[in-house]
Formats: C-alpha cells, structure tokens, sequence
C-alpha cells in the first residue's frame, strides 16, 4: 500500500490550502482514511478521520469549522480542506489509510501512512 500526499505548502494566516492523499496497493473505498498533523517539537496528533463510504467525518476540537475531510473513491484519493488557517496549523501532514472502513481518531488503527507534507502558516 502507498500513500502519496501533497497539498503543503507556504500560507498566510487566513488563507487556505487543499490537501491530497494518493493511495494505491488495495481496495481504496473499502477503509477510513484519516489525517494526522505533527508540529516541532509535539507529538503526531488526530485531525480528520472519515469513513469508507464518506458518509461519517470526524474532526479534532482545533480544527472544527475550519478543516473539512472528504474522499473519491471513483480516483482512490483523500483530500483535507483547510480554511481560515492559523500559525498554530504549522505542521507537517500526514495522511493514513485505516485497517477497516470505519472511522477512527486512534494512530495505531491506522497501517498505512504517507509520506507527510509541510503545511506553515504565516502571521
């Protein structure tokens, strides 16, 4: 299984950005996706978890309102919208492809992992 996100990149606060997430090497529409963030010096954090199906979304507290999680089976891709972004948003993304279809904000339930892409926000 490969994931391959990309998306990152340099943003003013307030700005927005789109995230992808590529996946191949099994049945995509068969497993929740979700996204994970790390900034320096902090531990990889919950952001977005979403079902096989799309139809169940979850978010973390900070995120809520702002970031919204969504999925196309049809081309085995996973997308993270970030509006409105704040400085606290730096992070370096990472996508994850779960272990069942259904949503999750645990890392460990979660196998496959990309590669990760930079997101930093401006002030």
């Amino acid at each position: 299984v490969q994931l391959q996100a990309s998306g990152g990149g340099l943003v003013q606060a307030g700005g927005s950005l789109r995230l992808s997430c590529a996946a191949s090497g099994r049945t995509f529409s068969d497993y929740r996706m979700g996204w994970f963030r790390q900034a320096p010096g902090k531990e990889r954090e919950f952001v977005a978890t979403i079902n096989w199906v799309g139809g169940v979304t979850y978010y973390s507290d900070s995120v809520k309102g702002r970031f919204s999680i969504s999925r196309d089976n049809n081309r085995d891709t996973a997308y993270l919208q970030m509006d409105s972004l704040k400085p606290e948003d730096t992070a370096v993304y990472y996508c994850a492809s779960g272990s069942d279809g259904r949503t999750s904000r645990l890392a460990s339930e979660y196998p496959y992992w990309g590669q990760g892409t930079q997101v930093t926000v401006s002030s």
